[in-house]
């Protein structure tokens, strides 16, 4: 694998971590792909669960720009082409795993490396970090989900104004609007983000991801077919031996062992 992507096994969770924190861990095409590579070996090897964070100073900067300027090219770069080739593969990819995914922001997340954070499931930041919808600083759009993702949990206004004026938005006034899960103190951030990703893959993860991809569609759904939908996942979790072992240990008053399936 690519160094410029970390992947720890801690047995039925990874941590997998952005390594390029010269560039603030940007994303050039090699680490788009081995950053993918990482997240498919996790579902493929049966991990159930995933935490996301950055080497060194920052979370994600984005893009690096260097390698799509064009004073160095020879015509315009193609950035749609950029998002239909890494970003949004990459944010399906996230949204698509049946295990939680959680995101441990540590100092500044910015562009698209904001957006990929608003991909996981749950993001923790240190009280240090801003998110940044750096786009407009460039003529640009919020591209990696940004688009999506912010008027669904901020609004219209937010949203608007945050792509518009590209201010950072302090983690702890993240959290307070509802942006992210928790702001935390920088020195508790990775124990506290660990023991949520230990604890999630211990977990019945086959009813977590269920939930995650119920909640994820409740954007688009009408109540009709999403109550449909509530009713098929019900059904495959009422089958499932996490359902009997929760029971169990439930009557039995004792603590359950969820194997996710």
């Amino acid at each position: 694998m690519s160094d410029t992507i970390l992947a720890q096994d801690h047995g039925n969770w990874v941590e997998i971590t952005l390594n390029r924190p010269d560039r603030l861990n940007s994303f050039n095409d090699e680490m788009h792909y081995a950053l993918r590579a990482a997240l498919e070996n996790a579902r493929d090897s049966g991990a159930r669960a995933v935490l996301l964070t950055g080497a060194g100073r920052g979370f994600c900067a984005g893009q690096d720009l260097g390698d799509r300027d064009p004073s160095k090219m020879d015509g315009p770069p193609d950035l749609g082409n950029t998002v239909r080739t890494f970003y949004a593969p990459l944010v399906t990819l996230i949204r698509s795993l049946n295990f939680p995914v959680i995101c441990a922001v540590n100092g500044v997340a910015a562009g698209a490396g904001a957006n990929i954070a608003l991909a996981c499931d749950m993001v923790l930041a240190g009280e240090s970090a801003k998110f940044i919808q750096s786009f407009s600083k460039v003529g640009l759009i919020p591209d990696t989900g940004g688009s999506w993702h912010l008027p669904r949990l901020l609004g219209e206004a937010r949203a608007k104004g945050l792509a518009f004026t590209a201010q950072p938005l302090p983690a702890k006034q993240a959290e307070d609007w509802g942006l992210i899960w928790k702001a935390l103190p920088d020195d508790e951030l990775m124990a506290e983000a660990r023991a949520m990703a230990e604890q999630f893959a211990n977990g019945p993860t086959l009813g977590m991801g269920l939930t995650k991809q119920c909640i994820q569609a409740a954007a688009t759904d009408d109540l009709i077919e999403h109550l449909e939908m509530e009713a098929d996942a019900m059904k495959t979790c009422g089958e499932s031996a996490d359902y009997a072992e929760g029971v169990t240990a439930f009557l039995e008053k004792r603590s359950p062992k969820f194997q996710g399936k």
